[in-house]
């Protein structure tokens, strides 16, 4: 391998592909990008995340017969976006291209986009399946609606001025991320969000299309968790750190358990549940108990496999997590209460807002203290850490 510190035996591109299980992959993907660059000056860095199939091992052992080869093997803080910052860093080319190793990107549209940076025309080119001269190839309806759903979160959230955000094929200036480096936080599934996201003041970005192919070998890395971090990556970009992204995950969850009280609540009114009188608890208006029951079963298993994916409850352990949840709900409807009643036995805000106006803000108030407080506990308790299965 050349001397780093030689800047004229420095490559002309680096191309960083992270990689977790892709042995059958990494052998094809070098030959590929190779093929398409042919004799410009470019290294490949092959940033692995220790693989059990052992694809660190398979990249070491093409790296021995050719000098454009590096590896770097890691073995913490697990992730592509991780894996791409940590190639990104030891990279000695001019311009750092990203491209999966799942052979799902076509390489041979690298010269373009290179091209472009090198002319001074482009700080970021992504290669993308949305525009001109790209395909989706053979998507799924469901991966479509997928692309397309994240698409528009990042366009109505961040208004990312590109059509792909969730492509995992780029380039960047080394300038770009130089410059960028301090204010990026490798949270999350796609890095490529980091430098389209964060508004950069002049940021030059445009697109190359192509088509997208299928997997060959290996599993797609696409899971719950992997949205997840992608929503993260979202709501940390657009509200900056100031609000915990998971807390608003929480509140989604929340926002959604709502929905399904009020449904579940309706639907037993409409069939008549809440009438029945069982006797020993004539008082009870059992479609709201019903609609209760529901909404902690909904909110526990969206919490549980969503907003705390990380420490989720397994097999046995997930009935003593919905125990503990539920105990943690009952106090936070306790909080809700409590903070109503105050404020509604002072007439708080009744001389500005009018009685009306004033009990629903009260209510609000109450609900907002009741799901910080439930956050907190359950951050700190329910899932304070990985639950053995």
């Amino acid at each position: 391998m050349a001397d780093p510190s030689d800047n004229d035996s420095r490559p002309r591109l680096s191309v960083i592909t992270p990689t977790f299980n892709e042995s059958e992959n990494i052998g094809p993907l070098i030959e590929s990008v190779k093929a398409a660059l042919g004799s410009s000056s470019y290294e490949i860095i092959v940033v692995d995340d220790d693989s059990p199939d052992l694809t660190w091992r398979r990249a070491e052992e093409l790296a021995e017969h050719d000098s454009t080869i590096r590896v770097l093997r890691r073995f913490s803080d697990p992730g592509l976006s991780p894996s791409v910052i940590a190639g990104m860093s030891i990279a000695r080319g001019s311009v750092l291209a990203v491209i999966d190793a799942d052979l799902q990107h076509d390489p041979s549209v690298l010269p373009v986009m290179v091209e472009r940076i090198v002319s001074g025309t482009d700080d970021v080119v992504v290669g993308t399946r949305a525009a001109e001269g790209g395909s989706y190839g053979e998507w799924s309806a469901g991966r479509r609606l997928v692309s397309w759903v994240a698409t528009l979160i990042a366009r109505l959230f961040l208004r990312v001025p590109v059509s792909d955000p969730m492509s995992g094929f780029f380039a960047v200036s080394r300038e770009t991320f130089e410059k960028m480096v301090p204010v990026i936080n490798p949270q999350g599934f796609k890095i490529l969000l980091e430098f389209v996201g964060r508004r950069i003041e002049g940021l030059r970005v445009s697109e190359v299309g192509y088509t997208f192919r299928n997997r060959l070998h290996g599993e797609t890395k696409m899971s719950p968790s992997v949205i997840r971090s992608y929503l993260l990556a979202v709501f940390e970009l657009r509200l900056g750190r100031q609000i915990k992204g998971q807390f608003i995950l929480y509140a989604l969850v929340g926002a959604s358990g709502a929905l399904v009280n009020f449904g579940v609540f309706g639907a037993c009114e409409a069939l008549h549940i809440g009438d029945v009188d069982l006797g020993f608890a004539r008082a009870v208006r059992w479609s709201l108990l019903i609609g209760i029951a529901a909404s902690i079963i909904w909110n526990f298993l969206l919490n549980n496999y969503f907003t705390f994916w990380e420490r989720r409850f397994h097999r046995r352990q997930i009935f003593v997590g919905f125990a503990i949840f539920s105990l943690v709900s009952l106090f936070g409807v306790i909080i809700h209460v409590s903070v109503f009643q105050f404020l509604h036995a002072n007439k708080w805000g009744e001389d500005t807002l009018g009685h009306k106006a004033a009990e629903l803000t009260q209510n609000a108030i109450g609900f907002l203290a009741a799901l910080v407080g439930n956050y907190f506990l359950n951050v700190n308790y329910t899932w304070r850490r990985r639950a053995a299965g």
